[in-house]
């Protein structure tokens, strides 16, 4: 059973396991089992060049930045379950036993962040009744969005980056992953507003 399984592999779900990692020695996240499913095949980073992304070096490439940031997640935080090569197909349950299954196995949670982009493609079973049109994007893009409030789309389920109805920058997208670890952070600490910062102090 996992607390909590992101699924996607782009820069808000990333940014979200980042987040959550970097809480390990809070007394109520070491005992949290946390995953993520880090199929990046489809991301829209793969294409991605950065020259106005705070903190980026101009000149990155987003299918470097892809691979650079899973490194970056298993080498500061290896406690935290990558599923690299399975693609999420099917979501049941409620609020706290989730079962996910993907083209490979099925995995239980308590808690599932949804980060896969806008593209008109979703295909996951059992949050489909959840999607409408993409409210920041052109018509014509055919983008969507999942319903949801301050993105949380029902008990247990959130939705991050531009499939939570946000723009396609990569600061907005990071910023989203982070802000819902942070209110998974203040929901695993009793409902006590927390967050995770690092010091050299």
């Amino acid at each position: 059973m996992f607390d909590i399984l992101i699924i996607g592999g782009g820069a808000s779900a990333v940014s979200c396991g980042l987040v959550l990692g970097s809480a390990k020695d809070k007394p109520f996240v070491c005992n949290k089992n946390i995953g993520i499913f880090t199929h990046q095949k489809t991301s829209s980073l793969q294409e991605a060049l950065f020259n106005n992304a705070y903190g980026i070096p101009p000149g990155t490439l987003g299918a470097n930045l892809l691979k650079e940031s899973i490194i970056h997640l298993s080498a500061l935080y290896p406690h935290i379950t990558q599923i690299p090569s399975e693609k999420v197909l099917k979501v049941e349950g409620v609020f706290p036993e989730f079962t996910v299954t993907t083209n490979k196995k099925s995995y239980k949670t308590k808690i599932i962040v949804v980060a896969i982009g806008s593209a008109n493609t979703f295909a996951i079973d059992g949050l489909l009744q959840y999607v409408e049109p993409h409210q920041k994007s052109l018509p014509e893009k055919h983008r969507i969005q999942l319903k949801n409030s301050d993105h949380k789309v029902a008990d247990g389920i959130y939705v991050i980056g531009t499939l939570a109805g946000w723009r396609s920058q990569l600061a907005i997208a990071a910023g989203s992953g982070a802000a819902v670890a942070t209110d998974i952070l203040t929901l695993w600490n009793g409902n006590i507003q927390t967050h995770a910062h690092d010091s050299i102090r």
